[in-house]
């Protein structure tokens, strides 16, 4: 057992250090992709889904279009998983034919006017169809008919200002809204025509299964989103005859979510009910029905306590939906049975509570759904629907998996804790622990607040720029995730509860699960940090000015502090500032002649508390909390001076970054800010120094053990050669090859140049290398030896990788060698009388899995154990490496020795 650990990756031994458990980066944050957008062929044996990974060059998320073939799997047993999309931009929302033969989409090539499509049998994509202008939502209609949104093209007054160079933004000109409308292509004649006619912009649509029957949301004015006036008009078409019915006049607050039953008689969607409607507020979700002819209302009692969660999934004339419990979610399927409906609860199994469904196949057999919690990254399963007399989804298997480097990584343990909060009422929230987590010490704590308010930190996997949670947890520090009052997930009371008392209620929650924690004994109370974005932010900073000696650290990300200028610069703020804080900033209250809430509630009036030092990010384009915030926020702290700050504002970012580069930024100035104020473990960078200069190799080459100024280990009064472990309890490897001063120690008639102490001992015969790492052995009482062939071939396939940027041919020519050049660098070689053979360590160190070796890829060959005699790998200076051929030839004179030492 004890080589297995080197013997697994003969791909190259930097691969072994991922064998292990190993520690999360930043990278593993920002780089990690997500699948999305399942849908089953209507054959049921593929899967079409949407993959979203990072794209360094163009610094931002992109997409492509992978297929899943449920009828085909690989030796491993998984689904055959085909990538169909390799564009340089995004490819997305994908729909399969009628027939389960093609596959239509979007793109951002072509500047999104194209329609796309490629065969499931192979082939490259190909364009349908350029329409005039850009094209979304798209719907199969029927065999040879899609529907599609998009608009009608410049208008004469949008023709006249671009040919005048006229950029001037009039702020919500509701009267020039652009209208979009539904418009059908005929996949065969490519025929386009309107669908409707309607005044103002779509931005929904659901259609029903046979195509006839349509319901829109539409756009009313620019300014909806900041007052939420006047409210969204709904429309269902009849298809088939063109008339338009208005339905859902200013009756229900915030319907969504349409989806049409499989009869076409009508469709489901949710509503949200709350106290304040006219403001949009925040509240609970409720599930409802509309017929289509004659349209009626019914409303569909779920018979839950806390209502409903997100999202519903259509099965049949059914529906699936998700009951809100708190930091779960409970799946039911609510059955029609004429105007009324059952509801039967879905059993999971092991899963329960933690499963998301994303697509049903058209017999409604087969689901795929997300499976994970706040300890286990996301799954993507694809089960059977059971319906009998329980209804149930099965575990089934794996449909794809990503982020597959996460299984070395070490994840936090989690749990759902509970505690009395305001008014001794019961909270919830996710507790992170810290790795390598032993019972009775006291740890550092992070309180990591979530966004909204009306949001919820859910027992699912959640590991993002904004939350970094296992950076955390790996430093050693209990991660806190709070569901205070006005979180959703809870029930009417609990959401609506921090209305007009926006901070109180939250405050109390949040400090007594800190008490809470502490009188479990898990936390050191003078350890403990805070940090959250948006809403997530606004209370790590009013946290910081009500209790100023409570944190180390704050990190605070698109928050507000204050309220009298959020009023008007918010994108929303007239309807969030209306509903939290009871009225607008003028309005006479208490016998003023202004809402004073706008003053008492904003932290800005109170920043001379703050003792803490804050790190502050916002995004230069954020419309939720606009930039300047943050500069009330830095500019009252760097006045006040009473802590530290540092506030860091991206460019062109909206209030959630989207460039990698700025999360990334964003991620590792937050880790260094705790390293420095919560955990102690900061070190000042040298910003003139690069970790990769020439000088910076030098110094860590300087750690290599030596005796004044020869490399090696004096054992029992021998020098010995260094070794670096490449695992605990496993095996080392020699930090350089034997060099000649160490060999000599055992053959003394071993002759070299004074000046080449420690270059590599080479012209070693098989005998004589294995006699001296014999004679090693029994020196030192070790277990020396040379690499075994397993060990050898893995080497070699690090080296080949290698061998061009270190002492071999290929450096020495200067140029990249081919092998026809080989003879005529070989007849120049010989005319030197220098010998090309360099000091150990001379290039820059490899890693072969925790240890840092020199000169893998070049300088001398190297023996190992091949059954009963020795064989080499690697390169010496004077051999070719050669792309296309593993195989090498190298004279004995340049052949030396590295040795492995087994530690157990």
């Amino acid at each position: 057992m004890k080589n297995i650990y080197l013997l697994i990756c003969l791909v190259g031994l930097s691969a072994l250090v991922q064998a292990q458990k190993g520690n999360w980066k930043p990278d593993d944050v920002i780089n990690q992709v997500s699948g999305e957008g399942f849908r089953f062929s209507p054959n049921g044996k593929m899967v079409v889904w949407v993959k979203r990974r990072p794209d360094k060059k163009k610094d931002r998320f992109i997409s492509d279009l992978y297929l899943t073939r449920l009828d085909m799997t690989n030796k491993k047993g998984r689904y055959k998983t085909i990538q169909l999309t390799r564009s340089k931009d995004s490819d997305y929302s994908p729909v399969f034919s009628a027939d389960s033969e093609t596959i239509y989409f979007l793109s951002s090539r072509a500047k999104g006017k194209a329609l796309w499509a490629m065969s499931t049998y192979g082939g490259a994509p190909y364009k349908v169809h350029t329409f005039k202008n850009s094209i979304s939502n798209i719907h199969l209609r029927n065999q040879h008919t899609l529907f599609f949104v998009s608009s009608e093209g410049a208008s004469y007054r949008e023709q006249q200002l671009k040919k005048e160079k006229d950029n001037v933004v009039v702020v919500e000109d509701t009267e020039h809204m652009k209208a979009t409308r539904v418009f059908s292509f005929n996949l065969k004649t490519k025929q386009i025509e309107r669908q409707t006619d309607n005044r103002y912009p779509i931005v929904s649509l659901a259609v029903s299964k046979n195509g006839q029957w349509m319901v829109t949301t539409h756009l009313r004015s620019l300014h909806y989103a900041s007052d939420g006036k006047p409210r969204p008009a709904y429309y269902i078409w009849n298809l088939k005859t063109g008339k338009k019915t208005a339905v859902l006049k200013d009756t229900y607050q915030g319907p969504g979510n349409f989806e049409f039953s499989e009869d076409n008689q009508g469709f489901y969607f949710t509503s949200t009910k709350s106290s304040d409607p006219e403001w949009g507020g925040a509240g609970v979700t409720k599930l409802h029905y509309m017929t289509v002819k004659n349209p009626q209302v019914v409303n569909i009692p779920v018979d839950w306590k806390w209502d409903l969660s997100y999202g519903l999934n259509i099965v049949g004339n059914d529906v699936l939906v998700y009951l809100a419990n708190g930091p779960t979610n409970k799946l039911a399927l609510m059955k029609k049975q004429g105007n009324r409906w059952a509801k039967q609860m879905v059993a999971l199994g092991d899963m329960a509570d933690h499963v998301s469904v994303r697509a049903l196949s058209a017999d409604k057999k087969q689901v795929v759904y997300l499976y994970s919690t706040a300890s286990v990254p996301v799954q993507y399963r694809i089960g059977e629907l059971v319906q009998k007399r329980k209804v149930s989804i099965t575990a089934g298997k794996e449909l794809i998996t990503l982020n597959e480097s996460w299984k070395k990584k070490k994840t936090s343990k989690s749990k759902v804790i509970k505690w009395q909060g305001y008014n001794n009422e019961e909270v919830d929230g996710i507790l992170y622990y810290p790795q390598n987590y032993t019972k009775g010490k006291k740890y550092p704590l992070v309180v990591a607040i979530h966004g909204g308010p009306a949001s919820t930190d859910r027992d699912a996997w959640s590991f993002r720029w904004a939350y970094p949670v296992q950076l955390f947890t790996q430093k050693g520090a209990f991660v806190f995730k709070p569901n205070y009052h006005g979180s959703s997930n809870h029930g009417l009371k609990f959401v609506e509860s921090i209305k007009k008392n926006y901070y109180d209620l939250e405050m109390v929650d949040i400090t007594k699960g800190i008490d809470f924690l502490a009188d479990q004994g898990l936390i050191d109370k003078n350890k403990m940090g805070v940090m959250g974005w948006s809403n997530g932010a606004i209370l790590t900073t009013m946290l910081t000015v009500r209790y100023p000696d409570m944190f180390k650290v704050a990190a605070a990300g698109a928050g507000d502090v204050n309220w009298t200028s959020d009023y008007g610069t918010c994108r929303f703020g007239v309807t969030f500032d209306q509903s939290y804080f009871g009225g607008a900033p003028w309005d006479d209250r208490n016998g003023k002649t202004y809402n004073e809430a706008y003053i008492l509630k904003s932290p800005l009036f109170e920043l001379e508390k703050v003792k803490t030092p804050t790190l502050i990010f916002h995004g230069s384009n954020d419309r939720a909390v606009p930039r300047d915030q943050g500069w009330e926020y830095y500019r009252a702290l760097q006045q006040v001076g009473k802590a530290p700050v540092r506030f860091l504002w991206f460019p062109g970012q909206p209030h959630g970054l989207r460039k990698l580069t700025h999360q990334m930024r964003k991620v590792k100035e937050e880790q260094t800010w705790f390293d420095k104020y919560l955990f102690k473990t900061y070190e000042k960078p040298n910003e003139s120094f690069s970790t990769k200069s020439p000088l910076a190799l030098l110094l860590i080459k300087e750690k290599a053990a030596n005796q004044d100024g020869v490399y090696g280990v004096m054992k029992n009064g021998v020098l010995t050669p260094e070794v670096a472990i490449i695992k605990k309890d496993s095996i080392a490897i020699g930090r350089f090859e034997v060099t000649n001063a160490q060999y000599r120690a055992f053959d003394t008639q071993h002759k070299f140049l004074v000046t080449e102490a420690n270059h590599p001992a080479t012209g070693i015969g098989t005998a004589k290398a294995k006699e001296y790492v014999a004679w090693l052995a029994s020196k030192t009482g070790e277990k020396f030896r040379l690499p075994n062939e397993k060990e050898g071939k893995a080497l070699h396939t690090q080296a080949r990788t290698l061998a061009a940027k270190e002492n071999s041919l290929n450096y020495w020519a200067g140029y990249k060698v081919t092998i026809d050049d080989v003879p005529g660098l070989e007849q120049k070689i010989a005319k030197l009388r220098t010998s090309l053979l360099m000091k150990g360590g001379s290039f820059k160190g490899t890693k072969v899995g925790k240890a840092t070796i020199y000169d893998l890829g070049g300088n001398a060959a190297e023996y190992y154990t091949k059954a009963n005699r020795l064989a080499t790998y690697g390169y010496s200076a004077y051999d070719y490496a050669d792309e296309g051929s593993q195989k090498v030839k190298t004279a004995t004179k340049y052949v030396g020795i590295r040795v492995v030492k087994d530690l157990k």
